[in-house]
């Protein structure tokens, strides 16, 4: 059973059970009091989608219609069971329950065709001219009216087994219609914001009402004609009219203004609108939301937001039950102990209610750990971010509660004795607390403290003189608990933003100071004897006033005057230390066949990267690294030649220097062979 609070307004949601986090393994068992957890009506549900949902007159019966397939089912309360289940060809756009019991049903199909149910099953089928949007029964004459997508209102007597003339309407659809209880009145709603009423007695129309116009207003943004999506009949009077903006629209019949106009702020058709009578609440409906509000203030009593989207809203007539269809397979139930009893069928459900207020349970989150990216860091298992043993949840993870405090363990294996050592001094501290004490001042921020007390004792003689009531201490409020325990919240009297904005504390101070030791001294005494001395307290002592405007101004000046002083002796200080400091040479590796030439290089790379592409090309043509050319076609060409670096320099230096003596041993050789040659021609 899901348990929500709004407006301080309990919701017992029956049907959806405990709310179970999606980590849950299937196979964990399950606590007792989610075994014990309520199923109010077995199998109540539908294969796929729920549509229309009614309860018989005499309550009995909760019928409902959806798909797929397309069928009803019926539910005997008196069992708490699905009492038959009948498949039609069509889907159902809505029906109605002629009879007290389950015995007669009407159901208005989407193919046209009407269909009529008795208790063994199928009994008659019939068609309409046009698509069907809605109908209403008039029991004074046994007619059938239908609504459809058109401007005419089909009338079926089942008297006499024959349609009757038809009404025609101004409009050019009509979506919804609605008979009055009370004298009959028939209202059709048209697909261009109008409400047409008319006397079944005589067949005229009798008012014609414009609602479109009344759900203008200055803040709303018009999109488009909003039409009649929903309507009811309250009593002999009032009326109330949904519109596909989102609109609800109170009406007394005398009067072509609405009473009251409720927005429900999604801009989505409003799907069903019914009449509370204990409380004088409307409950309407979109697919989004359910808000139940005042019928005569207009205010907010309570809204519910389901999971799915809603199809059709239905309230058990005389009680706090309400059930809902939706685009799931549960149709949902909720009990309000507000707005009546559970029905007698579920009686029980009254003393369930109680006994969970008396005693509220916690919830199965209580076995999981909410944990952020930062505190698995801090545990060491951000590792598992991505495995099932983590689930994501908004900005962190959930996990099993075991394996965080196993975690938590190896981390920090003494965090229990620092809880227990914590737990006993705070014990310690609560006895002491019921002893007489004397005036103890926190152990952070002693002297703000006891400036708040001497203000404090200053405005309650004042409050006696002038007999007014005396003002909560700022001591003894939780909210400001933390800064006289944390020393995070330690206020630097040596700080220079302290000393210029309160420069007439240091001769307050003085007074306090010698407060503190006494009262110091007196602490240590009583820790000694153990026992404190019985007797109020010494009244602290009235501060003297000296907030003159001279005295303000010359301490400013004197405290400027010594941060100046302690900014120079720090920057002596500081240079000392410098001069004090020997630099060291730092030496830096240069990469295999590169050779160092000056700091200038990289300046130089720097300087020619900021400059740009333009003005590099143009530096490179110049050194000749770069030749641009135009082309036959009209296009330009650049050729880029590579910079060289020292080593492929010595290099292509020695490669030429190589050539060079070869080609001079050749020659060398030539001139040898040559005088050879000579030598033995003269021989």
């Amino acid at each position: 059973m899901q348990v929500s609070s709004l407006n301080e307004v309990k919701i017992y949601s029956l049907s959806a059970g405990r709310s179970l986090p999606e980590v849950r393994p299937a196979a964990a068992p399950a606590a007792p009091d989610i075994r014990r957890r309520i199923e109010l009506i077995q199998d109540f549900e539908m294969p796929t989608i729920s549509t229309k949902i009614k309860v018989s007159r005499d309550g009995q019966y909760i019928m409902a219609v959806g798909t797929y397939k397309p069928r009803i089912r019926c539910f005997d309360t008196y069992q708490l069971s699905q009492k038959f289940e009948r498949c039609l060809d069509s889907e159902v756009v809505t029906f109605e329950i002629l009879s007290d019991d389950y015995s007669k049903i009407v159901f208005l199909q989407c193919d046209r065709f009407v269909e009529f149910h008795s208790q063994h099953g199928h009994y008659y089928r019939t068609r309409i001219p046009k698509f069907g949007r809605d109908f209403s029964y008039h029991y004074p004459s046994c007619d059938l009216y239908f609504v459809a997508s058109s401007s005419e209102v089909y009338r079926l007597n089942l008297e006499q087994g024959r349609f009757l003339n038809s009404l025609q309407t101004e409009a050019s659809e009509n979506n919804v219609c609605d008979i009055n209880p009370t004298h009959f009145l028939f209202a059709a709603g048209t697909a261009e914001g109008k409400v047409e009423c008319w006397d079944p007695r005589t067949r005229n129309r009798v008012g014609l009402l414009d609602c479109a116009l009344s759900t203008v207003t200055a803040d709303t943004e018009i999109d488009g004609l909003p039409s009649i999506s929903a309507l009811k009949f309250n009593g002999a009077l009032n009326m109330a009219v949904g519109t596909s903006t989102g609109q609800v629209l109170l009406y007394d019949l005398r009067s072509s203004n609405p009473l009251i106009v409720k927005d429900h702020q999604y801009g989505l058709p409003i799907k069903s609108i019914q009449f509370q009578h204990q409380l004088d609440l409307i409950i309407s409906a979109d697919s989004r939301i359910i808000k139940m509000w005042n019928k005569d203030t207009g205010k907010i009593f309570t809204s519910m937001e389901p999971e799915h989207d809603i199809n059709d809203v239905c309230l058990y007539p005389n009680s706090g039950m309400l059930m809902t269809a939706n685009e799931a397979p549960k149709m949902n139930i909720y009990y309000m102990p507000v707005l009546g009893p559970a029905p007698k069928w579920c009686s029980f459900l009254d003393n369930l209610t109680e006994e969970l207020e008396e005693n509220p349970e916690s919830t199965v989150y209580d076995d999981y750990k909410f944990v952020t990216r930062k505190d698995l860091e801090n545990l060491g298992l951000a590792h598992l971010i991505g495995s099932s043993l983590l689930r994501a949840y908004m900005h962190g993870f959930f996990m099993d509660i075991r394996l965080y405090h196993k975690a938590k363990m190896m981390a920090n294996p003494f965090a229990y004795e620092e809880y227990r050592r914590e737990k006993i001094r705070q014990k310690i501290e609560e006895t002491r607390a019921q002893r007489v004490q004397l005036k103890k001042l926190p152990k952070v921020n002693k002297e703000l403290a006891l400036k708040l007390i001497e203000e404090e004792e200053e405005e309650q003689q004042a409050a006696r003189k002038r007999k007014q009531k005396n003002l909560p201490s700022l001591l003894k409020d939780d909210r400001f608990k933390v800064m006289f325990e944390n020393p995070d919240f330690q206020v630097d009297e040596q700080s220079e933003e302290f000393r210029l904005l309160n420069p007439l504390v240091s001769k307050i101070s003085e007074k306090r100071k010698k407060k503190l030791k006494i009262l110091a001294e007196k602490e240590a005494q009583e820790q000694e004897e153990e026992e404190e001395p019985e007797g109020k307290p010494s009244d602290a002592e009235s501060s003297e006033s000296s907030d003159d405007e001279k005295g303000w101004v010359e301490e400013v000046r004197k405290q400027r005057k010594l941060l100046r002083q302690e900014e120079k002796v720090k920057r002596q200080e500081r240079f000392k230390e410098d001069q004090q400091t020997l630099l060291k040479p730092q030496f830096f590796e240069i990469k295999e066949g590169e050779e160092f030439r000056s700091f200038k290089d990289s300046a130089k790379k720097q300087k020619l990267m900021k400059k740009t592409l333009g003005d590099r090309l143009k530096l490179e043509e110049k050194l000749g690294t770069l030749s641009v050319s135009d082309t036959t076609v009209g296009s330009k060409q650049a050729t880029f030649k590579l910079k060289k670096s020292e080593q492929q320099k010595k290099q292509q230096e020695a490669e030429k220097q190589h050539r060079q003596e070869r080609k001079t041993l050749r020659r060398s050789a030539g001139h040898l062979k040559s005088k050879r040659g000579r030598g033995q021609r003269f021989h």
